[in-house]
């Protein structure tokens, strides 16, 4: 395994339970220090603080309400993310941020990780995925 994300602490916005998981050991796997998944917009109410966070991945829809206004919270206080969903409706994340990659799922776990690392500026920024 690479050491892609060595350090990083990642906040994981993911509402299916085994997806997140599987994010939270690749992320590990990859090197980061510490991973905090919240699956829905009660959880993410409730943590108010991203002091400390280095990178995020959110799913564009948590239990059907969307985070693309969490996403612009995280522009606000640029804090680098990416979007790992498999939400349909790609051109309005596309239009509101086209800077952010989108990983669409089904996703390899290499590409989530090179993606992550991108955004953090430890790899080459190389679009969607």
């Amino acid at each position: 395994m690479s050491n892609l994300l060595a350090g990083m602490r990642i906040l994981l916005l993911e509402d299916e339970f085994l997806i997140a998981m599987d994010v939270e050991q690749l992320c590990r796997d990859h090197g980061a220090a510490n991973v905090v998944t919240l699956r829905d917009l009660e959880e993410l109410e409730r943590h108010t603080s991203l002091a400390g966070t280095d990178a995020a991945i959110l799913d564009v829809m948590l239990g059907g309400a969307s985070t693309l206004s969490f996403a612009h919270k995280l522009m606000q206080r640029e804090i680098p993310f990416i979007f790992a969903s498999g939400y349909t409706d790609l051109d309005e994340i596309f239009e509101a941020f086209p800077n952010i990659t989108v990983v669409s799922k089904p996703y390899a776990g290499d590409d989530l990780v090179e993606a992550l690392a991108a955004a953090a500026g430890r790899l080459p920024a190389s679009g969607s995925v």
